[in-house]
């Protein structure tokens, strides 16, 4: 059964979809609605859920926005919509369908089809990163396990400098010169790190301790070993004493 969500702020039009989807489907279960974004977010970020379905003209936000503003995206997303003019930006934002409005049964269909595959996807990638993890636990030498571009890619984590934050987006910064561009914002990245020797020094970078070359105190900013300079936050300049 898939778990799915529908936020819209008309709810006539929750009960319309609602109905569309169960009479459509045996296989979809409407776990939660909201017509308010805002409780949507807080909902998402901490339950689990299957999938997603968002209508994009809401008037506090729109659907996009939406998602800007999720942390956890580890569900399928379904853009619903009565016009069609949003079918590229759907697909930048990594919606992997889009429903026009009054829903067609063969739609949904495919739909429920791709939310299946998407989802198994998504099983098969996390068994995997447990196996690296229970593997990396075993060893001196630590490795992380990054998801970008439909491909795994294992890092040696003392051989990261440090991170910066572009939004929805996170680029990693290897020793060797070597940028990595990932769809994490950084307090995910965060997660992943090692607490030992990584810092988040400032609301856009996270550092490795060990990679710093100079502290100048006056001015308020780090030298990497590469030379980057990275600005150390006022808020976090005690912690940041304490942890070197």
């Amino acid at each position: 059964m898939i778990k799915a969500v529908i936020v819209d702020d008309e709810p006539k039009a929750i009960q319309s979809l609602s109905w569309e989807l169960t009479s459509f489907s045996d296989e979809i279960e409407i776990i939660k609605t909201f017509s308010n974004p805002e409780e949507a977010i807080d909902y998402l970020d901490n339950n689990v859920l299957d999938c997603l379905f968002l209508d994009i003209q809401m008037p506090t936000m729109d659907g996009f926005q939406f998602l800007d503003k999720l942390t956890n995206r580890d569900f399928a997303v379904v853009i619903t919509t009565a016009y069609n003019e949003y079918a590229i930006k759907a697909l930048k934002h990594e919606a992997i369908d889009y429903l026009l409005k009054p829903i067609d049964s063969d739609d949904l269909s495919d739909t429920i089809l791709k939310i299946k595959k998407h989802n198994s996807r998504l099983v098969n990638s996390s068994k995997i990163e447990e196996v690296l993890l229970n593997f990396n636990a075993k060893h001196d030498k630590k490795k992380i396990t990054i998801n970008t571009d439909g491909k795994l890619i294992f890092i040696d984590a003392e051989s990261i400098e440090f991170v910066e934050s572009d939004g929805n987006y996170s680029t990693i910064f290897i020793e060797d010169g070597q940028k990595i561009v990932i769809t994490k914002k950084l307090k995910e990245v965060s997660l992943i790190l090692p607490e030992t020797c990584f810092f988040r020094i400032h609301n856009s970078f996270i550092i490795n301790l060990n990679k710093i070359k100079e502290f100048i105190k006056n001015d308020g900013y780090v030298i990497m070993e590469s030379n980057h300079k990275i600005p150390v936050a006022r808020q976090r300049k005690s912690d940041f004493l304490e942890k070197l």
